[in-house]
């Protein structure tokens, strides 16, 4: 039978800033576990799967009971990697949740995931505020401009909207959870190289916008930390209670 839904988690071990990311030790759990609780804590451990190229990383989901699928390793992006996984495993919709934010907040995934079913076929991706120029002026954290009715207008590593001063004002910032449309992901997997501006910012999202496919950003409460770099998981752990 058909899955409604599937949740993919895509884990790359070779990250050019943060190699061994997903196998990362936070306070006695993998990144990559922490991350799958929060997804399976969203829906079911059924509707939940790791995508990777790595047989360390596939091993270790195997050891610890986690749904993994092996993936090519030409996948130039986590979205390519489920674009991937579409075209093996069978369901309505695709839900991609990034597998470095291990502080992921499961009711923004069921919010995105219920988001989604109000409105199918149109990729969906979370957003919340930003609250500081630390993180308005942070190129590690992708800025979002929106319409009045929530469809992404651009997205971007600088600092947008940006005043004449340019100083930190009203801005969004993703949260890496996105809702595909299958037919979504499979224009998105035939394109061997990335768009211009998804190569130019590298931001993945760029490439449906780019073609001209609408998304629908989705505000949620919660702010995760994404972990791209070693230094990332003080401030990790420093939110964690377990």
């Amino acid at each position: 039978m058909n899955k409604e839904f599937l949740v993919v988690i895509p884990a790359r071990f070779k990250s050019s800033r943060f190699p061994g990311k997903p196998l990362a030790d936070i306070k006695g759990k993998s990144m990559i576990y922490r991350v799958w609780e929060k997804c399976v804590n969203a829906c079911s451990e059924d509707n939940v799967i790791i995508a990777t190229d790595d047989s360390q990383i596939e091993d270790h989901c195997l050891n610890f009971g986690m749904n993994v699928i092996m993936t090519s390793e030409t996948c130039r992006t986590g979205t390519d990697r489920v674009s991937e996984v579409s075209t093996s495993l069978d369901a309505g919709f695709y839900v991609n949740v990034q597998g470095d934010e291990p502080l992921i907040d499961p009711s923004d995934i069921a919010r995105v995931i219920d988001e989604y079913r109000l409105n199918p076929h149109m990729t969906h991706c979370a957003m919340t505020e930003i609250k500081s120029d630390e993180e308005y002026t942070n190129p590690n954290i992708p800025k979002v401009v929106v319409n009045d009715s929530n469809k992404l207008l651009y997205i971007s590593r600088a600092g947008i909207p940006a005043n004449k001063q340019n100083s930190f004002c009203k801005s969004m910032k993703q949260v890496c959870i996105y809702a595909f449309p299958k037919e979504h992901l499979q224009e998105y997997g035939i394109n061997k190289f990335k768009t211009p501006l998804e190569e130019i910012e590298d931001i993945e999202l760029l490439r449906l916008v780019e073609k001209s496919f609408e998304v629908q950003m989705v505000e949620v409460t919660g702010s995760s930390i994404a972990v791209d770099i070693p230094e990332d998981l003080a401030k990790v752990m420093e939110e964690l209670d377990d």
